[in-house]
């Protein structure tokens, strides 16, 4: 048994959620489930894409293979798609401000991910529209959604968003939301999305000790998995 597959079988019964979690797409992709393989596919190659910015001809192409199976899921990666190349400026298109609302706006509409496209319809009012006061409504339900549905990653980006905004407003209870979303991703396993709350709360705390030890650990990770836009933000 090689090292690889040694790792695999410790992580138990969904390897594939553990080692996309982990920031390890390539052992996901080799992890995914044979039911259902074209879903787990487009998720983890967007996810890559929004992490590392890299080529994303592979999860177009997944993600247009999946359109024929699940096309709410479809449109909702494919939202995730446009919206990173969007936010990040990575090789935008003029069809990409419509192609993810409409994709997010779907999704909101499924059971099964409503709370995650009300989360990113949040996120396009707030980075895309440049409009808080259509963002933070769409943050507070989501949130509501990630506590009835137990979705501990969906709360901790919820929470995270909804504590820049009560910073921006004044309210230093901000820094406690920004705490939360860290804590919450460290005891999920969630490695590039722990090392961006990190240099989230880290920037929101007074220069010291603890920010300057939550900045370093998130460069630290981001250097080793290779998350292209938060080493440019370190």
């Amino acid at each position: 048994m090689d090292p690889d597959t040694t790792y695999l079988v410790a992580l138990g019964p969904d390897p594939a959620r553990a080692l996309l979690r982990a920031g390890l797409w390539e052992h996901a992709l080799a992890a995914v489930p044979a039911g259902g393989a074209g879903a787990w596919r487009a998720q983890i190659l967007a996810d890559r894409f929004w992490w590392r910015l890299d080529d994303p001809a592979t999860a177009e192409a997944a993600v247009a293979a999946l359109a024929a199976v699940d096309p709410v899921l479809a449109r909702f990666c494919a939202a995730q798609l446009a919206y990173t190349r969007l936010v990040f400026r990575a090789g935008p298109r003029p069809a990409d401000p419509e192609l993810a609302r409409d994709g997010f706006t779907a999704a909101s509409g499924d059971a099964r991910l409503a709370g995650w496209g009300t989360f990113w319809l949040g996120v396009l009012a707030d980075h895309v529209d440049h409009s808080p006061a259509a963002a933070v409504p769409r943050y507070t339900g989501a949130l509501g959604w990630a506590r009835e549905q137990g979705d501990l990653m969906l709360e901790s980006y919820a929470v995270r968003h909804l504590g820049d905004h009560a910073l921006q407003a004044g309210d230093a209870g901000g820094v406690d939301l920004l705490r939360r979303s860290y804590q919450l991703r460290a005891a999920l396993g969630a490695r590039p999305h722990t090392a961006a709350a990190a240099a989230t709360l880290a920037a929101a705390l007074p220069a010291g000790a603890e920010s300057g030890q939550l900045r370093e650990a998130a460069r630290i990770t981001a250097t080793e998995l290779q998350l292209t836009w938060l080493l440019g933000s370190l």
